[in-house]
């Protein structure tokens, strides 16, 4: 199937018939290759003492990086086996050219890789399909089942059968109304080759604004985002001990202000990530409010029993459990982080869903992160929106198996 007859399935998106000729795979970048790159003029033997120093065990790294190469290769083989026209590249090398050349994407990697193929891939007619490279150390919600990590082959043959469902992974837009909307954005993770110091992560090379992002000069621009998010996006002072300070609108409702540790609006993606960590309650929580409520209601029978911790911990799930939702509903959930509420009259839920969210910046050093890794600078005056819209969604598979 050529790119041009691929929108011919979103036309017809219940339709299961899938014979791609062409196919891109893109690579993980592992944790040996980072530090490969990090440091392109040291040798094999300066390079184990450089992680020896920091307490890193190089033959761990190499071991898992060709674990990575293996699964990268197999999924290849699997390809050209079928008469797949494949290309491999690794983060520096996926390019928009290659992904319009592709009838479908492939990442070897984990939800990370997944999270940086995603970005690039514009709308709902190109198919990703995500393969967990190394399921010894990494869950991959957003792969296929573990099970295939080492016999995608088979997963292959059920997608050329048609035995699997269409997924549409609902994503949010973002309009960016500011004097910097045209910039590039910083990439975070990207910043890990320039301080080392800070944590490992994933993404592609330096890019750094052209303009300052405090820098203010001409007309407001307002601007789509090139990206979508597909987990969250968090709207907040870049520096996590000052209170970001905001005023927020929820679908079209009467906008009101408010102080916080910044916004993270999620997709039914991203619930079970960033948004439910915050959300959740844990036993303990829970228990503690029985014991409140046990004192305050029957004070005769304040103690709680063994059956009241079954109890205890089937509602922490419960609870838990609602606070995540189908990737294909066109819904955003929003949580406002530790609302400064004391002498204002804020009146709105600090996390509820939403079809629609304005938020207009009242800080000085802020900015709006998608999907943890692209920051767009948002500081006063700097309006956005967010919102959904079908043809945003990222178009998956998933096996009937």
């Amino acid at each position: 199937m050529s790119s041009a007859q691929i929108p011919n399935i979103v036309n017809n998106p219940s339709s299961t018939t899938f014979a791609p000729k062409k196919a891109l795979v893109l690579g993980k970048f592992s944790r040996y290759e980072f530090e490969k790159h990090r440091n392109p003029h040291s040798s094999e033997e300066e390079l184990i003492h450089s992680l020896e120093s920091r307490g890193s065990d190089y033959k761990s790294l190499l071991y898992h990086h060709n674990i990575h190469i293996k699964n990268r290769d197999h999924i290849a083989q699997c390809l050209k086996n079928r008469n797949i026209e494949t290309k491999v590249v690794n983060r520096f090398g996926y390019t928009e050219e290659l992904i319009n050349w592709a009838d479908m994407v492939i990442t070897s990697g984990g939800d990370g890789t997944f999270l940086l193929a995603a970005s690039k891939v514009k709308n709902s007619k190109k198919p990703l399909i995500g393969v967990n490279s190394d399921p010894t150390r990494s869950v991959g919600y957003l792969c296929l089942p573990k099970k295939f990590s080492d016999r995608f082959d088979d997963a292959l043959d059920m997608m050329l059968n048609g035995q699997f469902e269409w997924q549409f992974r609902q994503r949010i837009r973002v309009i960016l109304e500011s004097q910097n909307a045209s910039i590039d954005p910083i990439e975070l993770h990207d910043q890990q080759l320039l301080y080392p110091e800070f944590r490992f992560l994933e993404l592609e090379q330096i890019k750094k604004p052209n303009v300052s992002p405090n820098h203010s000069s001409g007309m407001a621009q307002k601007r789509i985002l090139p990206f979508r998010a597909l987990n969250e996006v968090f709207i907040g002072e870049s520096l996590s001990s000052r209170v970001s300070y905001f005023e927020m609108s929820i679908n079209e409702a009467e906008r009101f202000k408010i102080k916080s540790s910044g916004v993270t609006i999620c997709t039914g993606t991203g619930s079970t990530s960033w948004s439910f960590n915050i959300n959740k309650l844990t036993p303990q929580c829970v228990e503690n409010l029985f014991e409140i409520i046990n004192d305050e209601c029957f004070p005769s029978n304040a103690q709680l029993s063994a059956q009241d911790s079954k109890l205890i911990q089937k509602i922490t799930e419960r609870f838990n459990n609602s606070l995540i939702y189908s990737p294909s509903k066109l819904a955003m959930a929003y949580t406002i982080r530790d609302p400064v509420v004391f002498g204002t009259n804020f009146q709105s839920k600090p996390r509820d869903f939403a079809n629609k969210i304005a938020v207009k910046s009242r800080m000085t050093d802020a900015h709006i992160v998608i999907d943890g890794g692209l920051s767009y600078p948002f500081n006063d005056g700097a309006k956005a929106t967010f919102e959904m819209h079908e043809e945003d969604a990222l178009r998956t598979i998933k096996l009937n198996s």
